[in-house]
């Protein structure tokens, strides 16, 4: 189990990386994926069966220009960093898609980081994402604590069991 103190100190490391590589690597658009995983337990064998289906759509489609890829699977969660060669309003319309269309998509947490931070959907004329459980924002859903930890944790459980069946 994940404590709050390492979450957000397993973020800040993880976005110090971002720039890292960023800086290292001029000219190279950057995805970062980590796993939507409600709760402290950030590490168990529902997250590595999200993380993997993840990393083999992310190479699925990017894996043709042989994109630089590290992995770290730690006790705050899984996450990866590819570095590819597409444009990064190319990249974010592929990792939206990927987000939409896969069976578990919803659970990918698939950003695309340029110098000036996170490239947003609404930048790209994307819709914003949904709520696993409701037609709203999944982001306003969050901010107001709208749903039970329970019902998503029922949800996730239901979508992965549905993928690996």
């Amino acid at each position: 189990m994940a404590t709050l103190e390492q979450i957000l100190r397993s973020r800040d490391e993880r976005q110090s990386r971002q720039k890292e590589l960023l800086a290292l690597n001029p000219g190279k658009t950057l995805v970062c994926l980590t796993v939507v995983m409600p709760g402290q337990d950030k590490r168990g064998i529902r997250s590595l069966i999200v993380a993997q289906a993840a990393m083999t759509a992310l190479l699925q489609h990017f894996g043709a220009d042989k994109p630089f890829v590290e992995v770290r699977d730690l006790e705050t969660g899984f996450e990866a960093f590819l570095l590819t060669e597409a444009s990064a309003t190319d990249a974010k319309r592929a990792v939206c898609r990927i987000e939409d269309e896969h069976p578990l998509g919803r659970l990918f947490d698939l950003d695309v980081i340029t110098r000036d931070g996170p490239l947003t959907r609404c930048q790209i004329g994307e819709q914003e994402r949904r709520c696993l459980l409701c037609p709203r924002p999944a982001r306003e859903c969050m901010r107001l604590h709208r749903h039970d930890y329970a019902e998503l944790q029922h949800k996730i459980d239901q979508m992965i069991e549905a993928y690996v069946r």
